[in-house]
């Protein structure tokens, strides 16, 4: 993680600017998220995936691309929510959690971005499940990185978020597990 010389998280401009519009706040992650479901389409209707043994617990299909699209936008106000409270810090102790709740959240929206692919373009479900723990603990971290810094505000947005990533992982792992 690259710092300035005080030691604090550096982060371009472009990646402050973006969640701090609303608009951007909220579309980067809903277009990623949907450009990334787009691509897999496909490969969920194609005989691998279709033949795979699949864990207990599974959600209805019609369902998964709502709860995606809500998460997404959650955790995309999250961090419309964290860049007003870098903007409004004052400590340097404070703008350094919330530089590094920032830079969390592009890691996870990085580690979504590779899940897709890891999974359905290599058909390797223990590579993906590497990434999907990696994803979900960020995420974790993330969130208990901006709770205090942003006075809560974050945590109802990320919690729901970082639970519905760790029963991703406990759905990749079974699907791992089981074939």
């Amino acid at each position: 993680m690259p710092s300035s010389p005080s030691g604090s998280i550096f982060l371009p401009s472009i990646l402050l600017a973006i969640p701090r519009n609303p608009v951007t706040a909220l579309g980067l992650p809903l277009a990623l998220g949907s450009l990334n479901a787009f691509k897999t389409t496909s490969f969920v209707r194609a005989d691998w995936f279709q033949n795979l043994t699949m864990p207990p617990f599974r959600p209805p299909r019609e369902i998964v691309p709502f709860a995606w699209s809500i998460l997404f936008l959650s955790v995309g106000y999250a961090s419309h929510v964290a860049v007003k409270a870098l903007d409004a810090a004052v400590t340097p102790a404070t703008k350094s959690r919330l530089k590094l709740g920032i830079t969390l959240y592009y890691a996870q929206i990085g580690l979504n971005l590779v899940w897709s692919p890891l999974f359905f373009g290599t058909q390797q479900p223990g590579l993906a499940l590497i990434d999907s723990v990696l994803y979900a603990a960020t995420t974790w971290y993330m969130t208990k990185v901006l709770h205090s810094p942003t006075k809560g505000k974050t945590t109802p947005f990320l919690l729901p978020y970082a639970a519905w990533l760790s029963y991703a992982a406990y759905l990749n792992a079974g699907i791992w597990w089981l074939n």
